[in-house]
């Protein structure tokens, strides 16, 4: 790692409200019972325990936002022509999150391999990025619905974190991770941590090694591919999903999405949205048609991105953290771990030959 420095916890407020002078920062924060990625608040403090109910993804792609803006207009010629007028809305503010866990800087890699992606470059997303200083906090203990070590995470990760935050005694351990992270913790005014770097490298490894065993799941895209038309295994696993789409919502990898333009008379917006693939609608054709009409059919392609389609398409890198929100917030306790797990496991019935 690089540049290191540290604060004492009880200046983190002060810190965070120093850094918002110049960038937006998003911190957790408590509301009720759950906890979001918010702008920080002096006056509401920071939730660091445990991990937040939403992932931080609307950092880089926010549940709504106007992507242009737009207006027809009409020369005085007879007949009249029509022309367009289109403004390109790019978000140039400078962010920082922190308080992301390992499993949601991991996922913002997941995003840029499709948003980032050469000659396919998402223009909206890429400025974002660009201007995100991503800090994570290693995690101190595993919640029974973490499971990012069975899909090539860990609790220490560092992958999409541009420096990695450490919570040591009444401390916390900034160590910079990229070159952003480096140049950010160098304008910052905080004493040098070179001498907590091997004790911060050790609290992470204890860490590391308490987190419970588990069978790996990256070897789940050729047994997911196997069962794409076995629909009586798909059948079983939908069967008590409600379609509400909570698991889409609050996963930091998911990104359909949804753009609509929005007219006004002469003027309008294009707007792009969250949208969510266990919906009835999101695959409706104006026809009437439906190529995913079950539950089933959905759930087969949810699973089947995150354990098969993305990972045939991006080197192997599977599109699931192990986060676990999906589990913990499921109105019906469908738990994705157990569906991937009776994949690896599934043995297709014989086919009953008949004698003519």
């Amino acid at each position: 790692m690089g540049a290191a420095r540290y604060m004492e916890k009880d200046a983190l407020p002060a810190w965070l409200e120093a850094v918002g002078k110049s960038r937006l920062v998003l911190a957790p924060r408590l509301q009720g019972k759950s906890t979001a990625f918010l702008p920080f608040d002096p006056s509401k403090g920071v939730s660091l325990k445990g991990l937040a109910t939403a992932s931080p993804k609307h950092a880089l792609i926010p549940r709504h936002e106007t992507l242009m803006e737009y207006q027809y207009t009409k020369t005085d010629q007879i007949p009249p022509r029509t022309g367009l007028e289109v403004r390109e809305l790019i978000p140039d503010q400078p962010v920082l999150v922190f308080g992301a866990r390992p499993c949601d800087a991991r996922g913002f890699t997941v995003l840029d391999r499709v948003y980032d992606a050469g000659a396919k470059r998402d223009i909206y997303y890429c400025a974002r990025r660009d201007k995100t200083v991503v800090a994570t906090l290693a995690c101190t203990e595993p919640a029974d619905t973490c499971f990012c070590t069975r899909v090539g995470g860990g609790p220490d990760d560092a992958t999409g974190s541009d420096i990695m935050v450490t919570e040591l005694d009444q401390r916390y351990i900034l160590e910079a991770v990229t070159p952003r992270g480096e140049a950010f913790l160098l304008e910052q005014q905080l004493p040098d941590a070179s001498e907590f770097a091997a004790k911060a490298q050790a609290c992470r490894d204890a860490v590391r090694a308490a987190m419970p065993e588990g069978e790996s799941l990256l070897d789940a895209p050729d047994k997911v591919e196997a069962l794409f038309n076995e629909m009586p295994f798909w059948d079983e696993i939908a069967a008590k999903c409600l379609s509400c789409g909570a698991c889409s919502y609050l996963c930091p990898t998911c990104y359909c999405f949804n753009i609509t333009d929005e007219p006004k008379g002469n003027k309008g917006v294009r707007v792009r949205s969250w949208d969510n693939c266990m919906s009835f609608q999101f695959t409706l054709e104006g026809s009437g048609h439906n190529p995913r009409a079950t539950k089933s059919h959905r759930m087969r392609n949810r699973v089947g991105h995150k354990f098969c389609y993305y990972p045939t398409l991006h080197g192997g890198a599977l599109s699931c953290v192990g986060c676990g929100r999906c589990i913990a917030h499921c109105p019906v306790s469908m738990d994705i771990r157990s569906i991937v797990s009776k994949a690896l496991v599934y043995e297709k019935a014989p086919k009953e030959h008949t004698n003519v």
